[in-house]
């Protein structure tokens, strides 16, 4: 049973169409002028998919000390999607680069903004709520904000212990990683979007 959505109304399509829509904002802005054949526009897009596609949307168990979480790349491949790390290009002047070269800065581009942007959304605006402070607990599973990341690497933490400072708002927190123990401040860290 095929259901078709009216030209022109992208917003019938629901999520898939709104992760379109996120991807056509920011390759937008990063080719600009730029022309690709439609081997690299193609490579830069498949790419671009997988850090889509990468993002953590819930943990995978209910086990404090498993930091595995699930990802759309499970739905699709059943497993997370990985990519080999390239040398980061994002800053050389796109006249010294070579075809692959622009295709890596491309990719790498995108996905800072994107990351960026993704980690905004998922960091919940409580000030305006609540005076409480953010909405986190112990064992919570968080997504731990580093700026760089390689594509499709998201750096994942449980938090272990809370801070509360003398007003009884937390706003320091322990985590436990995959390198061990760390404290971080709560505006880095965002709670996965399914918890």
């Amino acid at each position: 049973n095929w259901k078709f959505i009216p030209v022109y109304s992208p917003h019938f399509g629901g999520l898939w169409e709104s992760a379109v829509k996120s991807i056509k904002h920011h390759l937008v802005r990063q080719l600009g002028s730029a022309v690709l054949t439609f081997e690299e526009l193609y490579t830069v897009l498949s790419r671009i998919e997988a850090c889509l596609n990468s993002r953590p949307l819930c943990p995978l168990s209910t086990d404090p000390s498993d930091l595995n979480v699930l990802t759309p790349g499970h739905f699709l491949v059943s497993g997370s999607l990985t990519c080999l790390p390239d040398r980061d290009v994002s800053d050389v002047p796109t006249n010294r680069l070579r075809r692959w070269q622009l295709v890596t800065q491309l990719t790498q581009q995108i996905w800072q903004r994107w990351s960026r942007e993704y980690m905004s959304q998922l960091q919940g605006r409580t000030k305006w709520e609540s005076n409480k402070g953010p909405l986190i607990k112990k064992d919570m599973l968080v997504i731990i904000r580093e700026p760089n990341l390689a594509p499709t690497q998201w750096r994942l933490g449980r938090i272990i212990e809370l801070h509360p400072a003398s007003d009884n708002v937390t706003r320091v927190v322990t985590l436990k990683t995959e390198r061990g123990q760390s404290t971080q401040a709560v505006r880095n860290l965002c709670p996965l979007p399914i918890d």
